[in-house]
């Protein structure tokens, strides 16, 4: 009877073993079939997309004031009136300051009386000579006095020329004790307070103005860029986009108005001058900024998500999706890249699908799903939604 439950136990005990070494095998085929190369793995799809696409030409930049008058006084004298805030708008013309204007009051005053006195004068001379040239043909007078006469006139015409310009010059100098904007901006610290004597001579600016409406700036592109450069100067103005430092937000759009006349010999780079509208004031002069000159475009390029494009030891390639929805590596070559937009210039043709995201899991002949597929609307790249703007 001990024998009997004994191979019992031992029949339980293979029976037990066999469902183990058989769940065991049911689980290594299960995975097999979930992970094998049946197995779609799931991926973000996009399509090759024909459009034209603008080319530019990335440099960077410093952001300058379109024109910036350093205000200072011409005359001496004491301030007597500042009439501008720090930081306030003013166009041309309008009033920055007073210097006392008695002294030069009293000058034009003491000028104009010169004026009147020579006038009188000369007045009288020329009663005398009309006498004179009456009576010397006749012999009551000689004609030495009569030639006396005309140079005393002579003189006093003169003499009355120079008041006048005495006059002119006392009015000008009381002008320029109303210091006025010269032009339209915005003002800064201000450097000289009420009170205070100033000097035409004085090398401090009372305050300077910089016109940033417009604003322009200065940046630089290498020498091999300004054949592109000249001949899209030709077609037309050329766009200049503005960026902030990290090349993500786009400040402005300008156009471009000089090309330097000299290239840089120890840094083979060439300054170029673009002018900004500046609207929104979202540049300041002294600012650093990357900027993007369009010199043409490429018509019916084409253009995938950057995401697409993917780094190996052999340069650069995209897993394009075949027709029985398994992927292939395709070896591309690619341009610039705009607003998340590659220039494909080698290895894909219009209308192919293309792995967007989720390529960490994929190898020549993966199965593939597409959780998405959105293919890019067609025309031009400027289609695609803008990066953020201020």
């Amino acid at each position: 009877m001990k024998i009997q439950r004994k191979h019992w136990g031992i029949a339980a005990g293979l029976l037990v073993l066999g469902l183990v070494g058989w769940r065991l095998s049911q689980s290594n085929s299960d995975n097999y079939s979930n992970h094998g190369q049946g197995a779609a793995v799931p991926i973000t799809a996009g399509e090759v997309a024909m459009r034209d696409v603008p080319l530019y030409a990335h440099g960077v930049g410093t952001v300058q004031a379109y024109n910036t008058v350093n205000v200072q006084a011409r005359v001496d004298g004491q301030l007597v009136s500042v009439d501008f805030q720090e930081g306030q708008d003013v166009t041309a013309g309008a009033p920055l300051a007073h210097i006392d204007a008695r002294p030069f009051q009293a000058a034009l005053d003491n000028a104009l009386a010169a004026q009147a006195k020579d006038q009188a004068t000369l007045d009288n001379a020329r009663s005398d000579l009309k006498r004179y040239q009456d009576t010397a043909p006749k012999g009551y007078s000689s004609r030495q006095q009569l030639d006396t006469q005309q140079a005393t006139v002579n003189s006093l015409v003169a003499a009355v020329q120079a008041d006048a310009a005495n006059v002119e010059n006392a009015r000008v100098q009381l002008g320029y004790t109303e210091i006025v904007s010269p032009i339209d901006g915005r003002t800064g610290i201000r450097h000289i307070d009420k009170g205070n004597i100033v000097h035409a001579a004085d090398t401090n600016a009372l305050v300077v103005i910089t016109q940033l409406r417009p604003i322009s700036a200065i940046f630089t592109l290498p020498q091999d860029l300004l054949p592109q450069v000249t001949a899209g100067q030709a077609a037309g103005a050329l766009e200049v986009v503005a960026f902030t430092r990290d090349d993500t937000t786009e400040l402005d759009r300008g156009t471009l108005e000089l090309v330097d006349n000299q290239i840089d010999p120890a840094t083979g780079t060439i300054k170029l001058k673009a002018k900004f509208p500046n609207a929104k004031l979202s540049l300041w002069p002294g600012q650093f900024i990357n900027v993007r000159l369009k010199t043409g475009s490429a018509h019916n390029g084409l253009t995938v998500d950057s995401r697409v494009v993917q780094r190996g030891p052999q340069g650069t390639f995209a897993y394009v999706i075949k027709a029985d929805d398994t992927v292939e590596v395709r070896p591309i070559e690619v341009g610039q890249d705009y607003r998340g937009q590659l220039l494909v210039t080698k290895g894909l043709t219009a209308g192919e699908r293309v792995v967007v995201d989720g390529q960490m899991r994929l190898e020549p002949g993966t199965k593939v799903t597409a959780i998405e597929d959105k293919p890019q609307q067609t025309g031009s790249i400027d289609a695609v939604a803008p990066h953020t703007t201020q």
